[in-house]
């Protein structure tokens, strides 16, 4: 009992604490790139900030929906962040079949913020939204493949022993599946938080713009919770990714959360290097990517059943 209070403490200060640095982090990169100074490392801090003590500026043709998008985008990826390890920290929450359940919590937070967006009556917002659903639906059975790969190795469809301790043994006899599930499960991270190159975060064009014109109506406390709720989304899938790159542990508790902390924040300035030497792709290219790495995660599980 008192080891899982441990571990809900330890992944909610993670969780809160640091995922808005990760954005400051990829600014920071980016801004190294192009010469400049770039916003504080802490800018996104500010920015929730400022938001949580401004008002709200809500339109009258909106229902409850509209309200109820960032609340459910803000508690999806506190609820899935529990049911993962952090590092070396165990998930609080654990149970078989699990690994569905969080799929399928990404995919509640997809569809109220869709409806949300819908619910304004805009027509900009509702092309960001079929833009969504969609890339995201072509996303998620390559993160059903990867787990299937995990669930193989580890005996177990339980995402806490799946990226537990027997992934660093796995890469020992399994290391061509692990290595392409690591690169589909990135790939994955970047359309699902909307990076280059597949959305382009810091465009205003609402042509161009998918999960950004989304969010056009919201203000205030709303917006505050959209920003707070996708940097840690951000931050749950990125802990997924890190910890099937850095599988070991070093007997050190402190040492290995520094570690799992240390590969957050490579895996961000890796992120501000990839969008500052790329262009987003077209929007006919994207879904043929995606295929791609369906294809790719698929022949990982092929790798591992010869």
């Amino acid at each position: 009992m008192r080891t899982t209070i441990l571990q809900l403490f330890l992944h909610l200060f993670l969780l809160f604490g640091l995922s808005p640095l990760l954005s400051g982090v990829i600014g920071k990169t980016k801004a190294l790139f192009a010469g400049r100074v770039g916003p504080p490392l802490l800018q996104l801090y500010f920015d929730i900030w400022k938001l949580f003590g401004k008002g709200m500026v809500i339109s009258r043709t909106t229902t409850w929906i509209f309200r109820a998008g960032p609340v459910v985008g803000l508690a999806v990826p506190l609820l899935a962040s529990l049911l993962i390890p952090f590092g070396p920290v165990g998930a609080p929450i654990s149970f078989s079949g699990d690994l569905i359940f969080f799929v399928y919590l990404f995919g509640l937070s997809r569809f109220f913020t869709a409806c949300a967006a819908l619910d304004t009556g805009s027509s900009f917002e509702g092309m960001g939204a079929v833009r969504e659903v969609t890339f995201s639906c072509l996303a998620e059975p390559t993160l059903f493949f990867v787990f299937i790969v995990l669930a193989r190795l580890s005996g177990s469809f339980s995402l806490d022993a799946m990226f537990g301790q027997t992934l660093a043994t796995s890469w020992h006899t399994a290391a061509p599946s692990l290595l392409l599930i690591l690169v589909c499960l990135f790939i994955v991270t970047l359309v699902e938080n909307c990076r280059i190159p597949f959305d382009d975060p810091n465009t205003h064009l609402e042509l161009t713009m998918i999960h950004e014109v989304m969010v056009l109506d919201h203000s205030g406390p709303d917006l505050g919770m959209i920003l707070y709720g996708a940097a840690m989304k951000f931050l749950v899938l990125g802990a997924l990714v890190v910890r099937l790159f850095l599988p070991g542990t070093t007997g050190n508790m402190a040492l290995d959360i520094l570690l799992f902390i240390g590969g957050l924040l490579f895996m961000a300035v890796v992120i501000g290097v990839i969008e500052s030497v790329m262009a987003r792709l077209r929007l006919l290219r994207i879904p043929q990517l995606l295929v791609g790495v369906s294809l790719l995660s698929f022949f990982s599980l092929i790798l591992l059943l010869r």
